[in-house]
């Protein structure tokens, strides 16, 4: 059997009203501390580190037994995802957030330049470009790219820097700095917890970006995931705090 296209535009409005029936049909209060749900989110592990993790340690105060389900990224189905129920909220930007969805920016996010604490460049109170060029990096990239945002900015100075290594994560990086005199331009969210790394100055500009979260009509409404959502907004701007 092929649903007809009067079935197929039927179908989102359908399934929007049967979410309204399933949200009427809950209580209309919700309480943190006694709710027992799983929350699946979507996210890269730079948005673990900087969202899941803080919203984590709020849960386990304020509401015990929420589950959190992570899983990766895939920009493709991020709507599919949401609109048939499989994924909760989704840890985006705006330029990969689908026009269908609704969103809300979380924090502007800047680079810095890290490297280990007794890196030879530690001692400098500033770093040329000529010193960050010559120096080899790590980059991030989750398609083996040698070059983004940073050889970007370096491009429009008629300049170019040794990229020596790329990872697919940003897990690793603090790890292979320990044990080389490489050099990472990496979100600064990801080393405001490690003592173990410094941040050199960073000696042109390198463009940030928004963090943001998307989620479908099919949960706006939901006491639930609207507290669920509140909590990622606070937790973030906290934590940048």
């Amino acid at each position: 059997m092929v649903p007809t296209l009067r079935a197929k535009e039927l179908a989102m409005p359908v399934k929007q009203i049967l979410t309204d029936i399933a949200i009427l049909l809950k209580p209309s209060k919700f309480d943190p501390m006694t709710a027992e749900l799983i929350y699946t989110i979507v996210a890269t592990d730079y948005a673990v580190k900087a969202v899941v993790v803080p919203l984590m340690a709020a849960l386990k105060h304020r509401a015990p037994n929420i589950k959190i389900s992570v899983r990766p990224v895939d920009n493709k189905r991020i709507y599919q995802q949401l609109s048939q129920g499989e994924v909760d909220l989704a840890l985006v930007t705006p330029q990969t957030t689908p026009g269908e969805l609704h969103g809300r920016a979380l924090y502007e996010e800047d680079y810095v330049c890290i490297a280990r604490r007794d890196h030879p460049l530690s001692a400098n109170s500033e770093m040329t470009l000529e010193q960050f060029c010559k120096q080899e990096h790590i980059l991030v990239s989750s398609e083996g790219s040698f070059s983004g945002v940073t050889d970007e900015a370096l491009a429009k100075l008629s300049l170019t820097r040794r990229v020596g290594m790329s990872v697919n994560s940003f897990q690793v990086v603090p790890d292979i700095l320990q044990v080389t005199d490489m050099i990472a331009v990496v979100p600064h969210r990801m080393v405001l917890t490690n003592n173990d790394l410094i941040i050199l100055p960073l000696p042109l500009k390198v463009p940030g970006f928004t963090k943001s979260m998307a989620w479908h009509e099919r949960t706006h409404r939901d006491p639930s995931h609207q507290w669920i959502r509140a909590l990622c907004v606070e937790v973030s701007q906290h934590t940048g705090s």
